[in-house]
């Protein structure tokens, strides 16, 4: 255990100097993966963007979402009779007497 303690403290006091050559190898390599890496770097989006993304799906979408904007307009201003009277039987309430006059077999 002491012998490898001994080497380590000699080790940390004599450092080798890196060859010129391997520390320009080095640096090029390093430059490189920098380069590419901000070549990667994903952009922020903006709200432009954001807008865009939204209407990805082009002119049909766009359609298909204002003709259904402008049906749900329809049926909320004018409601056909079929709504009113599917809204007016939805909202009334009944009373149900599930278990009539029933004879018991005791009376």
């Amino acid at each position: 255990m002491h012998d490898l303690d001994d080497l380590f403290a000699a080790a940390r006091r004599t450092s080798p100097d890196m060859p010129p050559d391997l520390f320009a190898r080095v640096m090029a390599d390093a430059e490189a993966e920098a380069a590419e890496r901000r070549r990667l770097v994903r952009r922020v989006p903006t709200t432009w963007s954001r807008l865009r993304g939204l209407f990805a799906g082009g002119f049909g979408a766009t359609a298909g979402l204002a003709t259904a904007a402008l049906a749900g307009v329809w049926i909320g201003f004018v409601q056909p009779e079929t709504v009113t009277s599917v809204a007016d039987a939805w909202m009334t309430t009944d009373t149900v007497d599930l278990m009539p006059t029933y004879v018991f077999m005791g009376e």
